[in-house]
């Protein structure tokens, strides 16, 4: 069994899928050359086997710098509590998302939905425009606002080694008024992202696609879908 997936040099995939719990969302690491960014962090069950995989393929943890919550779902913050007193980084995410993951609102975060006990975390960097870039090492991370699955979502970019890579966690949804969820503004931010020309997408549940027709088509499916 793999213990991490190499998307692209520099970018992997660390947890989800076949790598953690079922639970889990897709983890992904960004990997530069003195500092590290950790995206999303899982439902919580998995936050010591996804430091092994990255210890036990050759990345330096300590130099994880960041860990970016792109939004305040279980799946993807349950475990941040526990990654950011092991990594000792930085949590980075929206004001709007703030409600979710700082006050631990259980609408919000569906933790029930998981049978997770959410632990609240501090933001250390609150994203308040529409586009904030994110410095670590020789990698400029770009977070965008992508409201439409909750509020205060973001989806991050990162361009190496004459690669756009897209990290577009929950394109497909779901939707659900409780959370904020907003069609309309979803649609908008779906064709943002399509707009950016990505060379890879790293997606929130159904991993890798590449190249760019597959990612375009990939998300213009769901805008048709909906």
């Amino acid at each position: 069994m793999k213990r991490i997936i190499e998307v692209c040099p520099h970018i992997y995939q660390v947890g989800g899928n076949s790598l953690s719990d079922s639970q889990d969302c897709c983890v992904y690491l960004v990997e530069g050359d003195s500092e590290s960014v950790l995206i999303d962090t899982g439902a919580g069950k998995s936050v010591s086997l996804i430091v092994d995989n990255m210890k036990h393929s050759g990345i330096d943890t300590d130099a994880i710098k960041y860990i970016i919550a792109t939004h305040g779902h279980i799946d993807h913050i349950g475990g941040l509590k526990a990654m950011q007193e092991r990594l000792q980084a930085q949590v980075v995410a929206h004001r709007l998302e703030l409600p979710a993951i700082q006050e631990g609102l259980a609408h919000l975060t569906a933790a029930s939905w998981y049978g997770v006990n959410y632990q609240k975390v501090t933001v250390d960097r609150v994203l308040n425009g529409v586009q904030e870039t994110l410095q670590a090492g020789n990698m400029k991370l770009v977070c965008m606002h992508t409201p439409g699955h909750t509020q205060g979502g973001i989806s991050v970019y990162v361009d190496t080694g004459g690669l756009r890579v897209l990290f577009g966690q929950d394109i497909h949804g779901p939707f659900n008024r409780e959370w904020g969820s907003d069609l309309k503004q979803w649609r908008i931010s779906m064709q943002a992202l399509v707009n950016l020309k990505a060379d890879i997408l790293c997606e929130g549940h159904f991993g890798i696609y590449q190249p760019a027709v597959a990612v375009r088509d990939y998300i213009e499916g769901y805008l048709k879908r909906n």
